[in-house]
């Protein structure tokens, strides 16, 4: 098939073009009749054109075959740029002042009736969406995503070059060393028996580089993780990686902030301050309920363990005694919520876990509550007092272990400030969390675990800890959190052989265990391995922000569903029992 060559995009014309020649190749979007002229819409990634069949203007034969045309058809037009009648502009297009009178036209392709519009939001459930994610991709607003990905992609490699680091492709085949998510493994038909695992992160790789003196690393680099799926995950995704010898925690931050305040100003031309607040594990868990939390509303949790550890209530006495917490949500002017909408929170904390909510009302000097008979004036008051609330707030008062404590109501929270409409969907609020716990104690595999992974480095000050409460020792781990999302988490890490084997040994993993996993890194680290750390970015997850989706979904090109299917090519998908055999693979 020949066609002519386009001569402009469909985003390309102006006024200044009015009188010439052009030619443009797209799809058509919209097609109207009026009167017997025929106005269509062309599109292409760059915008859309009106171009105009007039009987008067056009041969007959080229007429008849506009007449033809319909939504989605492929079609290459030539004509004079003209300018549109005055009162029939569309300033809300770069191209709405003018149209092209066509004289020549080729149908390239024809179209099926797509299953949705393309040139308008029709409530199309995803699923559709993402089994016809062709046509899906044609909409404005995704095109728009992936463009912006694009240029996100060009801004980081650019801020990265021109700080010193150099960009390592790590391999996609490895060797497996799970320790967190699950790994996806591949079978080697070589090698009867063995698999390579996907990447769950360039990790052991990257610090390997550090050993080898390539002293600035970085890498824009697909990851893998059989993990249960929420709408800000997939199984494969996509981070910036990145990995610095001899640094300490203020040089990560600086490069961090630098390369997120560059891609903001470049890519939305937003100006994002820093350097950004900093905040512990410990005070963002006591604060917000959350190691992420969200910082565009006020509502702040209060620990009032001190204030309820003699009281006769006996559920905050002995939860206190037994190093459980009991806390407090203050709502300011919250005495308008009625009693059914408390209700409700209660049963919303029972879901969570919790045994339910206390609750009173500020009344003047007073503190109202259906629980008086349990916590006694004199106690509300000075929980009140605590809590710094004033004639009209409403408390809220949950008790546990620890961690779930405030975890419930750092749920409650974002819960009230969504129902409330508390969050100003305008700002940007950027925060350090720093001072992770080294290991939490998993109840299911009764061992500790590593709250980041085992490569971390401890706190200098925490090193001893290790010997006696591990528990209680602090990690050189810091995470960079964005309107309640972690969008980068990193650490320094280990460098030295005999610590790491003393964490892995913390972990459960023993000598020969370690070896077997990871007994190439740590004779790497005999060798001269230099103080390192680093941080992986997840690229994904900062597009959906930057784009102002919901859902990763919307700014990756072929996503999975949330049971990791790919609706439109059906994968993963049975294979031929010829392939099987050669991989030594029965399914049973």
């Amino acid at each position: 098939m020949t066609f002519k060559q386009r001569t402009h995009t469909c985003g390309e014309l102006r006024s200044k073009d009015i009188g010439i020649e052009s030619t443009l190749n797209g799809w058509v979007d919209r097609v109207r009749d009026l009167g017997g002229v025929l106005f269509i819409d062309l599109r292409d990634r760059y915008g859309k054109t009106q171009i105009v069949f007039n009987p008067q203007k056009c041969s007959g034969e080229v007429y008849e075959l506009a007449k033809e045309l319909r939504s989605e058809f492929v079609v290459s037009v030539s004509g004079l740029v003209d300018k549109r009648p005055e009162g029939t502009e569309n300033l809300e297009l770069p191209t709405g002042e003018v149209d092209i009178v066509v004289t020549e036209l080729e149908i390239l392709n024809r179209s099926l009736t797509p299953p949705f519009s393309i040139s308008e939001e029709d409530g199309t459930n995803e699923e559709t969406r993402l089994k016809y994610r062709y046509l899906d991709l044609r909409r404005d607003v995704v095109q728009k995503n992936l463009l912006m990905r694009h240029k996100m992609y060009q801004v980081t490699r650019n801020y990265f070059s021109e700080n010193n680091f150099i960009e390592v492709e790590t391999p996609v085949l490895m060797k497996s060393t799970p320790e967190g998510a699950r790994d996806y493994l591949v079978p080697s038909r070589v090698h009867h028996g063995k698999f390579y695992a996907l990447p769950q992160s360039p990790q052991t790789y990257k610090q390997i580089l550090m050993v080898a003196g390539f002293d600035r690393y970085f890498q824009i680099v697909k990851c893998f993780r059989d993990e249960d799926l929420r709408a800000d995950r997939q199984p494969e995704f996509t981070q910036i990686d990145v990995e610095i010898s001899f640094p300490d925690e203020e040089l990560v931050y600086k490069i961090v902030e630098g390369c997120m305040t560059r891609l903001y100003k470049e890519v939305l031309n937003v100006e994002i301050p820093t350097p950004f607040p900093r905040m512990s594990y410990h005070d963002a868990m006591e604060k917000y309920g959350s190691d992420k939390p969200d910082l565009r509303f006020d509502l702040q949790l209060t620990n009032v363990s001190d204030v309820v550890k003699d009281s006769p209530f006996r559920l905050f006495a002995e939860n206190v005694a037994k190093g459980g917490a009991v806390a407090g949500l203050r709502i300011p002017n919250g005495n308008e919520i009625g009693r059914n909408q408390i209700d409700g929170y209660t049963d919303f904390m029972k879901k969570l876990g919790a045994g339910g909510l206390i609750w009173g009302r500020v009344v003047g000097a007073q503190i109202e509550s259906p629980t008086e008979k349990h916590i006694t004036q004199e106690y509300f008051q000075k929980i009140a007092k605590k809590m710094n609330c004033v004639d009209g707030d409403l408390i809220l008062l949950a008790s546990g272990n620890w961690s779930n404590t405030f975890s419930w109501l750092g749920t409650l929270r974002l819960e009230i400030a969504r129902k409330r409409n508390l969050i100003d969907e305008s700002q940007m609020k950027f925060l350090w969390v720093t001072e992770f716990p080294m290991f939490e104690f998993s109840e299911e595999e009764k061992r500790f675990v590593a709250m980041h992974h085992p490569f971390t480095s401890p706190s200098m000050q925490d090193v001893h800890l290790l010997d006696s409460e591990p528990n209680k020792a602090r990690a050189r781990a810091y995470d960079l959190v964005l309107n309640g999302n972690e969008i980068a988490g990193g650490s320094i890490r280990i460098h030295s052989s005999e610590l790491q084997s003393k964490v892995f040994s913390l972990l459960g993993i023993g000598e020969e265990e370690a070896k077997r996993k990871f007994g190439f890194m740590l004779d790497a680290f005999k060798y001269g391995a230099p103080p390192h750390g680093g941080i992986a970015f997840g690229f994904d997850r900062i597009a959906m922000l930057m784009s102002g989706s919901k859902s990763i979904r919307d700014v990756i090109a072929f996503p999975k569903t949330t049971s990791a299917m790919s609706l439109m090519d059906e994968a993963p998908s049975e294979v031929d029992e010829k392939q099987l055999k050669e991989l030594h693979i029965r399914v049973v």
